[in-house]
């Protein structure tokens, strides 16, 4: 497996490189391009300051003769030796493209295409290069010499392209020489850029290494100035602390519910100690084989709601579908309606929008009737018992309110806590576990929801849980 050391300076190193090219190809297309264009430009200023000289110095060249008359040349011998001198590379033309006259240090280079020609003779400039064996290349200009607006010559101006090529290949050695060293640098520079890069991430990984259960209060500390690695060390600890508090969430939990279900299994144990004490007669074995009966529902009532909790552990059992709320309210207050009867406590359903939700019916079933039960045990006789359903925005709300005793402010904040009891002793004796508004908060969690309580002392409580609309796209057709 690659190291992310080695792969970020190979990285670094292929990054340069690739720069390096790049830069060296475009500084040499673009001085060699300067070059030339340099070149072209001296080229033509010469030419048409000869070909203007040329034009006005009727002595020098040859006339160019009739058609069908051979020419005649008409220069002095004086004359013609100055221009040599003066225009070594200089090659004038005849309008057929006949060599009329060539200076000294002129190539015998090839003569004009008939194509090319023709274009001169149209009052174009002609730019060509010329390869020569054994020699650099040569650039060649070819224009019009006009007189008594007709063309008389041809004139050819030659340079070679020895300095360009001498300058090409110095910069060439001179990109090679500084592209070593520049890699060379690289090559050192990128181990302490992957050293600078990945200490803090070693250095993490060497805590988190050190990290278990019975060290999870340790937090990172980098004592470095990059906002990402701090971001990165925040982000750990904030991990931490999540698997902190489940992990003592988690011991709570074992350790109520050890405590939950020792009190009845030593109830039993007592019981039956007792009674195994002494000979008893059959009524007696009875009442204590019913009173050992009453502790295994004790134990039954309790184990219903931790296997519930376990759920939750893992994946999620709730699957979300659109899912009419006000039926489903219905029909349970129908069902605990002559519980309510019973009890002296009037149950109702206020319905003023009722909206489409995203939910399980059955895990929805469950957090109402547990919502519900825990009203109807607060609520005195001749008290009520409120549900009302609403809609905000995006967010279906139903609230459960009660006129029971409600609930002290310093018990607020752990009311949906397991197995805490806002009334420890009256939870006990009125079948309660502690762990149904527990439940009621893993459900709404589990719909991507909320749920809280609002309460005073004297005047009840309203329990709110709120979770999202189903959209119309979801939502079947009625």
């Amino acid at each position: 497996m690659l190291s992310f050391r080695r792969r970020i300076r190979r990285s670094a190193l292929l990054l340069i490189v690739a720069l390096l090219a790049a830069f060296s190809v475009l500084l040499y297309a673009g001085l060699s391009t300067l070059l030339h264009q340099q070149l072209d430009t001296r080229l033509l200023v010469l030419g048409e300051a000869w070909a203007e000289f040329i034009g006005e110095t009727a002595p020098v060249l040859p006339e160019v003769p009739p058609a069908g008359e051979p020419g005649q040349l008409r220069t002095r011998k004086d004359q013609k030796q100055e221009l040599q001198e003066i225009a070594g590379s200089l090659v004038v033309l005849s309008p057929s493209g006949e060599v009329l006259w060539k200076g000294a240090a002129a190539w015998a280079n090839p003569l004009l295409a008939p194509d090319a020609l023709r274009r001169v003779l149209s009052a174009d400039k002609i730019y060509d290069t010329i390869s020569i064996a054994q020699n650099p290349p040569v650039r060649r200009i070819s224009l019009p010499v006009f007189r008594d607006g007709k063309v008389r010559y041809i004139l050819q101006i030659e340079a070679s392209l020895r300095f360009v090529q001498h300058t090409l290949r110095q910069l060439l050695g001179l990109l090679a020489l500084v592209s070593v060293s520049i890699l060379a640098l690289a090559w050192v520079g990128s181990r302490w850029l992957a050293d600078e890069a990945l200490t803090p991430v070693d250095v993490l990984s060497s805590m988190a290494e050190r990290i278990s259960g019975s060290s999870l209060k340790t937090r990172m500390s980098l004592d470095v100035h990059y906002t990402e690695f701090r971001r990165l060390a925040a982000v750990f600890n904030a991990m931490l602390q999540r698997l902190q508090d489940m992990f003592e969430a988690q011991r709570r939990f074992i350790a109520d519910a050890a405590h939950e279900l020792k009190t009845p299994l030593s109830v039993i144990k007592g019981n039956l100690e007792v009674t195994l004490k002494k000979a008893r007669s059959a009524e007696e074995y009875r009442e204590a084989l019913i009173g050992n009966l009453d502790q295994v529902e004790r134990l039954n009532a309790l184990t219903r709601p931790l296997l519930t909790l376990v759920q939750f552990t893992g994946e999620t059992p709730v699957q979300l579908k659109p899912l009419a709320i006000e039926p489903l309210l219905k029909e349970l207050i129908t069902d605990l309606g002559l519980l309510a009867e019973d009890k002296g406590i009037r149950l109702s359903l206020d319905a003023c929008r009722s909206p489409w939700v995203l939910g399980d019916e059955e895990w929805l079933r469950r957090l109402l009737i547990n919502l519900l039960d825990n009203a109807l045990r607060h609520t005195s006789p001749r008290g009520a018992v409120t549900v009302q359903i609403g809609q905000v925005g995006p967010i279906a709300e139903i609230a459960v309110k009660d006129t029971g005793s409600g609930i002290a402010p310093g018990h607020l904040p752990h009311i949906f806590e397991r197995f805490y009891r806002a009334d420890s002793a009256r939870g006990r004796d009125s079948g309660g576990t502690g762990l149904g508004l527990a439940i009621v908060k893993e459900i709404a969690e589990a719909h991507h929801g909320t749920v809280h309580v609002e309460s005073e002392v004297g005047k009840g409580s309203v329990f709110t849980f709120k979770l999202p609309v189903a959209t119309p796209a979801d939502a079947p057709s009625q």
